[in-house]
């Protein structure tokens, strides 16, 4: 600390002082003192120096922004993210989505399983298993699935209150179309009885211009009789070769039966479409739709089997296949269903005769079919009727 010292050692100091005098202040070291001040600038220079020149990264401190960094990590992280996915499954997601041609695409999708199906029932037949027993087995099947789908999902079982009346009826009408159905295939040739489950969807767009006030247009008229056409082409050689009807007059009867049973098939089947379109976009679940008519199904199959067949005890093989096959329906049911929640009754109508000419593709593929050209002209009508609703069907239908 600066010392005052008087000029003279008598005390008169302080006399200059009051005479405005001049007061000397000296410091232990002055001079000193100036050249630490320079050293302890020069030392300092030398520690901050490096600071200013490290290569290392600087350290994150409170005051530092960090935000742009981190919108970046998560724009890397979804950009790493999203080539994850597979092919298949994008496209799976794009097809559920709901998209301009979704619900087409869905149906298109749920008539090649049922032509997959026909094939693997054909080609890896090794039992002969009753018809309401397998229709019990792919019922159970659908059924498990279903309840399965919705639980991990977090949908309520049977659906809203409000959608519940339609969620049943639709259980019961498509209940009815398929005993009546395995009825009539039991009784009919093969060929007769595909005819006549192939006139379900003119049932099902003529109930839905009733009962959904959808309106049919011109084209898509067109396209049902042309695919319908289609189908009697396809099919026409092998009614020849069967017969239309049979000698004797019991024979005839019953079989006229078998017929009418069929077409009564063929009609629930069309109210069964307008119940599942109706009961998917009120439940805005096309599974719930599914899932109420297993229940219903599967216990009214095993009723059947005792009642009008003789239950046979599959094997390890035939069982496998059943599963399969089951897994499959539960698939082509719910694509079915969801494109019947997203399109026109009449559309996914026309669509479904896909089926018939991919099942005489792959016969033809897989040699169990003879190539002719009846059954060529047959395809060809399906896929262009089938082609032109979808380039012409969505369009005025986007909301």
């Amino acid at each position: 600390m600066p010392i005052v010292e008087p000029m003279n050692g008598d005390g008169d100091g302080v006399n200059d002082i009051e005479d405005g005098g001049i007061v000397e202040l000296v410091g232990p070291s002055a001079i000193t003192t100036v050249d630490s001040t320079e050293s302890s600038i020069s030392i300092s220079d030398d520690q901050i120096a490096p600071l200013l020149t490290q290569s290392e990264r600087p350290k994150i401190n409170i005051f530092t922004i960090a935000y742009p960094r981190q919108k970046l990590n998560k724009e890397e992280v979804i950009r790493v993210v999203e080539p994850d996915k597979s092919p298949f499954l994008q496209f799976i997601f794009w097809l559920w989505s709901g998209s301009r041609y979704s619900g087409l695409l869905c149906v298109v999708l749920s008539s090649t399983i049922y032509s997959m199906m026909e094939v693997v029932s054909d080609v890896f037949t090794a039992q002969s298993i009753p018809l309401f027993e397998i229709a019990f087995a792919r019922c159970t099947v659908v059924l498990i699935l279903s309840f399965v789908w919705l639980r991990r999902s977090g949908q309520p079982i049977f659906g809203p209150t409000s959608a519940r009346k339609l969620l049943v009826l639709r259980a019961l009408s498509g209940c009815i179309s398929l005993l009546s159905f395995t009825y009539s295939i039991q009784r009919l040739p093969v060929s007769q009885a595909i005819i006549l489950s192939f006139i379900a969807p003119i049932m099902a767009s003529t109930v839905a211009r009733v009962t959904l006030h959808e309106k049919l247009k011109i084209a898509e008229i067109g396209g049902l009789a042309s695919s319908f056409f289609g189908v009697l082409f396809i099919f026409q050689p092998m009614v020849k070769a069967q017969g239309a009807f049979p000698s004797s007059i019991e024979a005839s009867e019953s079989h006229i039966f078998a017929v009418l049973i069929g077409l009564f098939s063929s009609v629930a089947s069309g109210v069964t479409y307008c119940l599942t379109r109706a009961g998917a976009k009120a439940a805005d679940q096309p599974v719930l739709p599914v899932f109420t008519f297993a229940l219903l199904a599967s216990p009214a199959a095993a009723i059947s089997i005792f009642a009008f067949e003789n239950f046979v005890l599959p094997s390890f093989y035939s069982f496998l296949l059943m599963a399969v096959l089951g897994v499959l329906a539960f698939f082509a049911e719910i694509t079915l269903a969801r494109g019947l929640q997203l399109e026109k009754t009449s559309r996914v109508a026309n669509i479904q005769f896909i089926e018939v000419a991919l099942s005489q593709f792959l016969g033809m593929g897989s040699s169990r079919i003879i190539p002719s050209f009846g059954r060529l002209v047959g395809c060809i009508i399906i896929l262009i009727s089938a082609c032109c609703t979808m380039y012409i069907g969505p369009e005025k239908e986007i909301e």
